[in-house]
This record gives C-alpha cells, sequence and structure tokens, in this order.
C-alpha cells in the first residue's frame, strides 16, 4: 500500500462525520499499517527491538436476542505487537455500533457468543493476526489492574521539585540530564498527545521499568513525557517511540513501557512494549482478566 494510499485510508472515518451503522457493518473496519510510523523512528527489524501486545477495552458492547432483548457487555481485545496493521479506533467503535441492533441468538449467551465469534473472524481478518477476546457482562466481579504497585511518581511533588517546562514537542535530549544507574519503575499520569488525524487530545499514564547502566532520573523522564504534549501520533505510535528513544540512548539490559490511555467513544487502548516477554504485564495481556480501569481509564 502506497504513502498516499495510507493517508486516504487514515482519514476515511476518523475526521470525517460518519452516521453510526443501523446493521452489521464489518467492511467499515479501516486497518492501518503499523511500518509507515516506525520508519520514521528507524524502527526497521521492530521483533528485534521489543516484544508486546496492544489491549483495547471497549466498554459500550450490546447485541439483541432473537426476542429483541438487550444484552449489554465489555469487551477486551488483545492482539500482538507483530501484527501488520492496527484497527483505527473511531472505526472500531462504529464496527461494534453497528450490532447494536442485531438479533443474534435465542439467549443471551448465544447472542454474545455469536457476538464474540463474528468480531474475532472481522478483527483477525483486518489485522492479519490471531485475536485473543473476552465479554464481561456487568455482573461479572472485577478486579483490579495489578503489576504497577512499586512505581514511582512524581506528579503531585512537581511545584516543590524545582522543575521548569519549556518544551511540548518531543524533545528526546531531556532525557540525557543528569543519568543515574540501577533498575527504576517510573510512572506518569501526565501523558497527553493528540490524535493523528483529528489532533483531539489523547491523556493517559504512562509505566517505565528500566535497568542499565545508564537510565533517566525520574524529573528528566516527567519531562520528556510532558514534550509529547502537542505530538500527533496513534496511542500505539507514542508507546513505540517512547521505546525506542530510551532504547536508543541508554541501551538498556532490560526496559518495559506501557501507555494506558483514557477511554473515547467507549474504547481504551493500552499498548505495551518490553524488551523481555516476561516483563509484559500478565493482567494486562490476559484477555480473561477483567480488570479495573485505572486512574487515567
Amino acid at each position: 500500500m502506497k504513502s498516499s494510499e495510507i493517508e486516504v485510508n487514515e482519514g476515511k472515518i476518523l475526521g470525517k462525520s460518519v452516521g453510526y451503522p443501523k446493521t452489521y457493518a464489518p467492511e467499515i473496519l479501516v486497518p492501518i499499517p503499523r511500518h509507515l510510523n516506525r520508519e520514521i523512528y528507524g524502527i526497521t527489524n521492530p521483533e528485534t527491538l521489543f516484544c508486546g501486545y496492544d489491549t483495547w477495552h471497549a466498554y459500550e458492547c450490546s447485541v439483541l436476542t432473537d426476542k429483541g432483548i438487550p444484552a449489554t457487555f465489555t469487551m477486551k481485545i488483545v492482539y500482538p505487537s507483530t501484527s501488520e496493521y492496527i484497527i483505527e479506533s473511531k472505526s472500531l467503535k462504529l464496527y461494534l455500533a453497528s450490532f447494536n441492533m442485531e438479533r443474534l441468538g435465542a439467549t443471551k449467551q448465544l447472542a454474545i457468543e455469536e457476538f464474540t465469534n463474528r468480531v474475532r473472524n472481522d478483527l483477525q481478518g483486518a489485522l492479519q493476526c490471531k485475536v485473543q477476546l473476552a465479554v464481561f457482562e456487568y455482573t461479572s466481579p472485577e478486579m483490579p489492574l495489578t503489576g504497577y504497585e512499586e512505581y514511582k511518581c512524581i506528579d503531585n511533588n512537581l511545584d516543590n521539585s524545582g522543575i521548569t517546562i519549556n518544551h511540548y514537542t518531543e524533545t528526546p535530549e531531556l532525557l540525557h540530564e543528569n543519568c543515574t544507574k540501577g533498575e527504576e519503575r517510573y510512572c506518569t499520569h501526565l501523558l497527553k498527545s493528540n490524535c493523528k488525524v483529528t489532533k483531539q487530545p489523547d491523556w493517559g499514564s504512562v509505566y517505565l521499568y528500566i535497568k542499565g547502566e545508564r537510565v533517566p532520573t525520574i524529573e528528566n523522564f516527567v519531562k520528556y513525557i510532558i514534550s509529547l504534549r502537542d505530538e500527533n501520533h496513534f496511542h500505539e505510535e507514542i508507546c513505540e517511540m517512547i521505546y525506542k528513544r530510551l532504547s536508543d540512548i541508554f541501551q538498556p539490559e532490560e526496559m518495559a513501557i506501557t501507555c494506558l490511555y483514557t477511554r473515547r467513544g467507549g474504547i481504551d487502548i493500552c499498548p505495551c512494549r518490553a524488551s523481555h516477554k516476561e516483563l509484559l504485564n500478565k493482567a494486562l495481556q490476559n484477555p480473561e482478566y477483567n480488570d479495573l480501569p485505572t486512574f487515567r481509564r
């Protein structure tokens, strides 16, 4: 697919006035190749740089039984960062909404099973990879997302930290200052970037685990994350950009980056990339784990 074709594809739904489909509409899904944005940052062989996955939580799913009784539930979607494509989020929102008036089974359970099978098959066809997903009715017990309890957050102390912020477009040079050595777990809820097409703001949290001879201080890591405030990228691209910058500068022994974005249109996107498979958050990548939204989500 040529660059001009990609630009047309990205803007096919996003940024346009598009009505909600009245009936099941798998053709509305818009796949976007990962490789174009990766090439901008020199990620030419991603499988040698990181492993990872993208986790999506869809909070507004619904279908009807054959008798017209609604079944309402949430869905968790997980697919690997090795997929050739991502799905443009507005097209996924419209696609899921196309089920709202579909009668898919004699009982709620059968209707949800048919919904699950169709969504899995349609997404695997669009992404060209295996997709894991699970649905949770609102009566399901919820469990908090685990794995980030020990991460340091400086957000509440910025006024007294002596930090001055002057950069709002990506500035990797901020990471070089006063580097330390060791193993660190940082988090900040100050992530903001803008949609690549509509330029609408996207908000989120970043969790960094890094180990090596040189690692950034938490203050400089936060300054770097704030410098993304006026960048225009999709969520998955922001996560990989952060990972590549840190990898190039620090060449860590181990590293994992997780971005937990807020929901928009009933869907949130939570990409995770790591140097080693065992560093990936097990709860987030498990489609059967019904995790509670964290602070930003």
